[in-house]
Formats: structure tokens, sequence, C-alpha cells
């Protein structure tokens, strides 16, 4: 590998123009912190085509110069790398002299920077080179420039190495022993035998993609194979239907039409034989209700007349009770009012006791008032609620639910109340769907999703207390032994409440209920969830649910009103006589005697008691006989009127009968004539038929397989609706093209195996070629195993390496790595990035590593090696272990350091290059001052 001898810079970052010795072993680029130190080591990188340190690029120095070109020269050592050859590392190139320029021309294109590189024999100028015009210069981009520089020694593997950044020198001990291993033979291996295991490796590797290809061609033509047959099928499947469509219409259909039609000539005469018994049977039976008829006849005469006596009986009792009841009362008010005078008598003596029975009359006047008088609101309010229910479709409204109903219409917000779309399916069950749903009757179920927002404000601001719920679902079919069973709703409600009527269970009792788990009601309205039992019973006037619930509470308000009205009656008439006798007590007060009326009335008392008794008794007596009139009349009218309904329902049953029987004597005349035709024509359609296709075995095969013609026709009409998709294959040549595409197959299997053997043979050649690759793998390793143990004796440390295990395989070869160990000051072996080297052996530890690299199989170094920073955070003994190690070695070195107080840094340097800061108003840097060593021998 070449060395650097000497590097100028035209218009690089902010130095105008700088040339820079280089002709020494260890050169040391000094300065403060950003002085430009790494902008030389970037100078360096991009002549030799490498990447600067990131994140800057050769585009950021050309720019700074503020110039339209720059220019990078350096001139390079060209003589032969050993002793024991005469190769010069730029003799591919034709370029023999001992000295090579190498530059590197940044221009401005347009609005972005280009480089192009060229090479030339012996120190050309930069003015020289600016006066070659382009053509004759060569310039190459930079992939030709890294084959070049590759071509002199400049490997990929030492370009990334000498790519490494500030800080980063001991990199190299931090590789994984696969990625060294695979740096060491980049570097030092074989390229002829590396080429050829490649060579045998992407040989096989084109077979097996031919093998893949072939294959895949033979899969590719297994699946036009696989759709020919299946087209091939899909050809035959259609002629098979066409045959079957030609056989339905022609034989199947026809035949199976005969033979039903022959069934059902067989199953009419059998009907008419049915029929002609029927009817004997039914004249027989017309005979008997004849009979009976005439008798049931004579029964409703003989009731009739006894109907009519016994009303007229009935009549005459009644006229009867009527006149003895008019002669009793008066001779009862006689009697009653002999009784109120006699008790008034007492009471005349004394004043005192009169006005005390007065008080008493009149407190219970009073009390009787008040009862007649709350009687009779409630009365008056039971007939309102009777008048509001007069013409109404629906129970009433409450007034909260009437209020919000007029509200959301002026909103016009639909909406439906919940008792307003339940209806009981079954009365039984209604008592139990009123009291689950009494508490929801009043819910609002809206009919639109969008008008929630709306409704809650208006129920909101009316304390509406009752649920306001969106659009809910419909309910579903139910379990027959759920309350939800027994209710239809004509809306959707919500889904919590179709769950709960649906988790309701309907029982029989109580006692049923309990041998169940889960929730359950009885049709009493005794319901029972997991809190416990309890009855939600609801009167009949307050139900709410459906037209019957209206009928209900009618009925309920009915049964009120004769209720009250019963009650209402002697409550009168005992106000009515209360009220006489304070009349009486006032009368006495005010100086009538009753004792008096009593002695001018006694002949009229004393005849009216003589008399009571025997009127009392004829009137009982009458009533009686009315009764037991009335009952016989009663009995005698419903059996009247049971042997009339008898005797006109048999009238009508035998008018009937005689129609029918007309009917189907001529319907049966009529069906015969049919039915003698309908067998002629049977008979004609038979000998058109085909012997062979009426055979009985083959009729049956028919109807096994079709039942009947009515089935027949079904699959006629579906075959041929097949037939008329376009997705049938009617190309005939499609066998043949399936017959020539399995040949082909064929030979492309035979290909492919071929293809196999092949394949099996570039692999028996790609593992002797992995043999010859791993032998002289074996031997890089050993060559750099012995360049790392004869640098280490020249650092003072013990440096071993095992050697990987290698095998023809190339996982196990993928997988290989080398360990190398190093033992500082005989403290025992440690590895290479394992955590037990100071500093400075990591930064000996990588040079080592580094060095390695440049050595040929004499001990003579080659090439040369940037170091940015190699000295930091090492203490004065570790600078010094590091110059000896440096000394030792004959590779040629580019380090950087800043200006520091320990001078030790700068002792192993021949040759420093003291960098300066740009001021801050100068365009560009001051001058890099060179300190040379005296006596200091020239790069090798």
């Amino acid at each position: 590998m070449f060395h650097l001898q000497s590097l100028e810079l035209v218009h690089w970052d902010y130095c105008q123009r700088v040339s820079l010795p280089l002709d020494a072993s260890i050169i040391t680029i000094a300065g403060p912190n950003g002085s430009g130190k790494t902008t030389l080591l970037d100078a360096l990188r991009t002549l030799l085509g490498l990447k600067c340190s990131s994140p800057r690029d050769f585009k950021t120095y050309a720019r700074h110069a503020g110039a339209n070109i720059a220019w990078l020269r350096a001139v390079v050592d060209n003589q032969a790398q050993t002793r024991q050859t005469s190769s010069r590392p730029f003799a591919k190139r034709l370029l023999y002299s001992d000295q090579v320029t190498l530059a590197c021309r940044i221009e401005r294109n347009g609005g972005d920077w280009q480089r192009r590189y060229l090479v030339l024999e012996g120190d050309v100028s930069i003015e020289q080179l600016t006066d070659i015009p382009d053509k004759d210069l060569g310039l190459m981009g930079i992939e030709a420039w890294g084959r070049v520089l590759s071509a002199a020694g400049l490997s990929p593997a030492i370009a990334k190495v000498l790519s490494l950044e500030q800080g980063q020198t001991d990199r190299l001990c931090e590789f994984s022993p696969r990625e060294l291993l695979r740096l060491v033979f980049d570097v030092f291996g074989d390229q002829e035998v590396l080429g050829h295991y490649d060579t045998a490796r992407e040989h096989q590797q084109q077979l097996g993609r031919e093998m893949e290809q072939a294959a895949h061609e033979l899969d590719h033509s297994k699946a036009q194979l696989a759709e020919l047959q299946n087209r091939v099928s899909n050809f035959q499947t259609w002629q098979h239907k066409v045959q079957e469509h030609e056989r339905l219409a022609t034989e199947v259909v026809p035949v199976l039409e005969w033979h039903g039609q022959r069934q059902k000539l067989t199953e009419r005469s059998r009907d008419q034989r049915r029929h002609r018994q029927n009817a004997s049977q039914n004249t027989t039976q017309r005979s008997s209700d004849n009979a009976r008829l005439l008798q049931l006849l004579e029964q409703r005469n003989q009731g009739d007349t006894q109907v009519t006596q016994l009303l007229q009986e009935r009549d005459a009792a009644a006229v009867q009770r009527d006149s003895t009841r008019d002669l009793e009362r008066p001779l009862e008010a006689l009697a009653k009012r002999e009784a109120e005078l006699l008790a008034l008598v007492d009471k005349e003596s004394d004043a005192e006791a009169l006005t005390a029975h007065l008080d008493t009359l009149r407190t219970s006047e009073s009390s009787l008032q008040s009862k007649h008088s709350a009687l009779l609101q409630k009365r008056e309010l039971t007939a309102q609620a009777q008048s509001a229910l007069e013409g109404q479709n629906t129970p009433p409204f409450p007034d909260d639910a009437r209020r919000l109903r007029q509200r959301l219409q002026a909103q016009k917000i639909g909406h439906r109340f919940l008792a307003e779309v339940v209806e009981v399916r079954d009365e039984h069950w209604r008592a139990a769907v009123e009291g689950v749903l009494r508490a929801s009757r009043w819910m609002v179920l809206l009919e639109h999703a969008d008008d929630v927002a709306a409704a809650d404000a208006i129920a909101s601001a009316d304390r509406y207390r009752h649920y306001i719920t969106a659009p809910g679902d419909t309910a579903p079919q139910a379990d027959a032994d759920t309350l939800l069973a027994h209710i239809r709703f004509d809306a959707k409600v919500p889904r919590w409440l179709l769950q709960q009527l649906q988790h309701l269970r309907c029982v029989d009792s109580p006692a049923a209920g309990r041998k169940t788990s889960g929730s359950w009601i009885t049709p009493q309205a005794y319901s029972f969830d997991g809190r416990g039992a309890r009855s939600l019973w609801v009167e009949p006037r307050d139900h709410q649910f459906g037209a019957a619930a209206l009928i209900a509470r009618r009925d309920a308000v009915e049964r009120d009103l004769r209720s009250l009205d019963a009650a209402l009656g002697p409550l009168g008439q005992e106000l009515r006589d209360i009220r006489l006798q304070i009349k009486d007590c006032q009368k006495s007060l005010a100086g009538h005697s009753a004792a008096q009326e009593l002695a001018d009335r006694n002949d009229e008392f004393s005849a009216a008691k003589q008399a009571l008794p025997a009127a009392k008794q004829a009137r009982i007596a009458a009533s009686l006989h009315w009764q037991s009139l009335d009952t016989a009349y009663a009995d005698a009218k419903t059996r009247h009127q049971q042997t009339d309904t008898q005797y006109r329902q048999l009238e009508l049953s035998l008018r009937q009968k005689h129609q029918e029987a007309d009917r189907q004597a001529a319907e049966l005349l009529a069906t015969r004539k049919l039915h003698t035709a309908n067998i002629d024509s049977s008979n004609h359609r038979r000998r058109q038929i085909p012997a062979a296709w009426r055979a009985p075995h083959v009729v049956q095969a028919l109807v096994r397989t079709y039942q009947n013609d009515t089935q027949a026709r079904l699959r006629l009409q579906s075959v041929h609706e097949e037939l008329q998709l376009d997705t049938w294959e009617k190309d005939a040549t499609v066998e043949e093209r399936f017959r020539r595409m399995e040949v082909l197959v064929r030979e492309q299997g035979y290909s492919l195996g071929d293809h196999q053997a092949k394949n099996a043979q570039a692999g028996i050649a790609v593992h002797n070629a992995r043999e010859s690759y791993i032998e002289v793998l074996r031997s890089t390793v050993r060559r750099y195993r012995k360049n790392i143990q004869e640098l280490g004796e020249l650092a003072g440390v013990a440096v071993n390496a095992d050697l990987p295990v290698l095998e023809n395989d190339d996982t196990v070869l993928a997988q290989a790595g080398l360990k190398v160990h190093f033992n500082f000051d005989g403290k025992g072996s440690i590895g290479l990035n394992d955590g037990e080297a100071s500093g400075g052996q990591q930064v000996i530890k990588s040079l080592i590593l580094l060095v390695a690299l440049l050595k040929d199989d004499e001990t003579a170094s080659g090439g040369f090696v940037f170091i940015d920073e190699p000295f930091a955070h090492l203490d004065v003994r570790n600078i010094q272990l590091v110059g000896h190690f440096l000394r030792s070695t004959q590779a040629q070195y580019v380090l950087t350091t800043p200006i520091t107080h320990n001078l030790e840094v700068f002792e192993p340097a021949e040759i420093t290059l003291i960098t300066s800061k740009k001021p801050k108003n100068a365009k560009w840097a001051p001058p890099i001052a060179v300190a040379k060593r005296r006596n200091a021998p020239a790069a090798v």
C-alpha cells in the first residue's frame, strides 16, 4: 500500500492555499478545539474517496471557502511494497514512477457541488492540472476512484477503518469476532480463491434460480393443466346437462306425466266408489234425521202451548201480588205511625227528654245526610267518569302526560306513550301485564334520535317523572313461557324493557314459581325477582293497555253506579223517616199531643193492626205463587228455546244436506263423464309412448329419481336455466388442449429433474470451492495471528488468537469468528471488548489490530492510518505506552491532538502541524505551522 508524502489544499474550508509535508512515519496535527484538525483529516478522507466525519461532508467545506472550485492534491510513493515483489501500487494504471499525484477537483455544478478524481504520474502541481484539458486528465467518479485505490492497496475494509470518526480510535477492539474475521479476510484473503468460491456459489445459486424457474414453470403449467382439467370437466358437465335436458324433455316428463295421470285416475275411481257409498249412507241418515225433526216439531208445539199458558198464569199471579202489596202498604204505614206516636208519648211529659230526643234525631239526620251527600258526590264523580269514557277508544291520560304531549306536539317532536303501543294478547295474563308495566305506562318513546336533546329540555322544565327514551328495538320473537309472549308492541321500545319481559317467566302459582330459578309472575300479578316476591295487582278500573282495558273500566264504573244506587235507596228512606220523627218532635214541643192523635185514631190503628197479619200473609202467599210460576215459566221457556234451537239447527242441517246431496249427485255425474273421457285420453297417450319407456321397472326407477312429473319439470327448468348461463365451456377442442398440456407437464417434469441433477453437481463444486476457501481462510487467520503476536511483542503485550471452527458449511462459516485475547503486564487475559481494559489499553488493542492489517508476509509494514485524538482521556503513562507502540511499528500515522499542557503527546511525532483558529473578521484561517524533528527518518 502506498504512503503519503505531501498534501495541498486550495479553497478547502477556510484554507485559501496550504501545502503540508507528510513524508514522515508519525505526523501530529495539533491545535485548539475548532482550529481545523479534523478539517485536515476530512480533506485526506475526501481525497481518498471516504466519508467525512459525521455530520460533515465535502460540500460543507467547499461552501465555506466561497469559491467555485476547490482542489485537494497529494503526492504518494509508488514504490514496491515488499522486497519479494517488484509490483508497484499503481502498476495497474500503468504508472511506474516512484511518485504519483492524487487529486480531487470539487466544483459547483448548478446549485450542487460535484467532485472528480484523477491520478497522474510524478509530482504534478495544481497549476499544471488546471492547464491540462479535462479530456486528458482522465477524471473519474467516486466509484471508479474507489476501484483505483483498492487496486493500489486501499481495500474497502481498510477504508472503513480510515473512516473512523473522532473519539472512535478504539472501535476495532469493539468489533465482534465475526466482524473481525470478515475484516481480516477482506484484507489478507486470496481474492482468486474467494472469487472462485463466489463464482461456484453464484453458479449454484444461478442453477438454483433456474431450478426454481423450472419449478415455477412446472407449477404454472400444472395450474394451466388444472384449469384445462376444470374446463374439460365443465365441458363434460355441459354435455351431460344437454343430454339430461333432452332426456327430461322427450322422455322423463311425458312418461311421469302419463304415470301421474294414471295414478290420479285410479285414485278418482276409488273416490267415486267412496262417494257412492257415502251417498247411500247419507240417504239413510237423512231418513233418521227427518223422523227426529218431526219429533222436535211436536215437542216445540207442546212447549209453545205450555209457555203461553204459564205466561198467562204468571201475569195473573203478578196482578194478585201487586194488589196484595197495595193492600198491605197502608196498613204497614199505619202500624209504623202508631209505633212512632207511642215512642213520642213517653217523652211528651218530659220536655227535656223530648228535646234530647230531638237532638239525637237531628244528630242522626246530620250523620245520614253526610253519608247521603258523600254517596251522592261519589255517584256524581262516578257518573262523570262514565261520561268521560263515552266515545273514547283508549283510557284517558293523566294531567302531566297530557301537558307534556301538548308541548312536544308544539315542537313537532314525534313521540308515543308506552300506554299507546301495548296490546295484551291473552286476557288471562292482563293483570300481570298491567302490574309489571304500570310504572312505565307513561314512558315517552321518541320516533327520532335527533329529538332527544329537545325532549330532555322540555321534560326537565316540566319535571316529568317518567322516562324519555330514544328509538329502541323491534320486539323479537319471544319464548312461549315468558310475559313478552303475551304482549304485542305497535312501536319500537327500549331494549332493557324487552329483556325484562323476556326474563320474566309465567307460572300458574307461586308454588310453581318457587320450584324454578329466575324471575316469575302469576296471572294474579304476584311477582318474584332477585329481591323477593310481591303483588303487583292493579284494579280493573285502573287498567290502561288496549281496548279491553277501556271495557273493564266501563264495567267497573257501572258496577260502582249500581252499588251506589242500591246503597242510596235505603239510606234515603231512613233519612225521610228521621225527618218525619223530627217534625213530630217539633210539633210536640209546639203543643201538639201524640196521645191525642193516638186516641183520635185508635180505631184506625186497631183495625190496621188486626188486618195487617192477614194482608202480609196474603202478600207472601201471592209472592210465593208468582215466584213459583215465574220459575216454571223460565224453565219452560228455556226448554222451549232449546227445543226450538234444536229444531231449527236440524232443519237447517237437513236442508243443507239435501242441497249438498243434490250437488254431489250432479258433480258425481259430471265427474263420471269427465273421468271416462280422461281414461280414453290416457289410453291414447299410452299408445304414443314407446313400450320400453313405460315398462314398470323403468317407470319405478324414474319415480325413485324424480318422484313425480312436477319435480321432473322443475329439474328440466333448472337444467334449462343452468344451460343459459355463460359459464359453460362449449369448445370441444379443450379436451385436445388438455392432452397436449399433459405432455408438456411431463416434459417440464423431466426438465426439472435435469436441473435438480445439475444443481446437485454444482453443490459438489461449491463444496470443493468452499474447502479451498476454508484452507485460505485458515492460512489468513494464522498470518493475522502471527502479525498481532509480533506487534504485541513490540508493545509489550501478550496477544493470542483462537483459530475459528471452520467446517464445509455456509452456516458455520457465516457464524465463525476470530477471538483475540490480550494480556497486559501479566494481569490475565482480556478479550476484545469485555470492559476489563483501561483507556490506553483499549487504544493499544485497536492499534495492534489495525496495524496488523497493514503488515505483509514479511515484517515490513505498509499503508497509513488516520487517528483523530488517540491520546484523549489518557494519562501520562498510557500516552507513553501508545507513543512507544507507534514508534515501534513502521506504518505511517496521521494523528490529531488538542493543545495541552501534557507535552508527552508530541514526543512520538516527527512532523507536527500546528493549526490556529480563524480570527473573527478574517476570511481565511492563519497559515498552518510546520515543526519537523531534526534527523527525523523519512516515512517508510
